[in-house]
């Protein structure tokens, strides 16, 4: 895998991941897997699916915003769930010593 050297390498191989396990869904339902490294970077399917979604909305409120409020709300949450495990490690460390 190149994640050291290639943006997006992770989110691509989870993405195939996802594939991989999710397989017989495919035969009834739509899979879109949803994959984003921690640093911010979005698989294109998940992208495609945020900016559908957003559309979708913008359809319904008449507010064009709708994908850029959808992706900046997603992206909180990425955020917040890295803070999350950043100090779970640190109160790991903390507490061995």
């Amino acid at each position: 895998m190149n994640t050291a050297r290639e943006a997006g390498a992770a989110a691509h191989h989870a993405a195939i991941n996802k594939n991989t396990k999710y397989n017989q869904l495919s035969n009834t339902h739509v899979l879109v897997p949803v994959a984003i490294e921690t640093g911010g970077t979005w698989h294109h399917q998940a992208v495609e699916l945020v900016q559908e979604i957003g559309r979708r909305m913008a359809n319904i409120t008449g507010d064009a915003r709708e994908s850029t409020f959808l992706f900046q709300q997603l992206s909180m949450a990425i955020q917040r769930g890295n803070v999350v495990s950043f100090q779970n490690t640190l109160q790991s460390i903390v507490f061995k010593k």
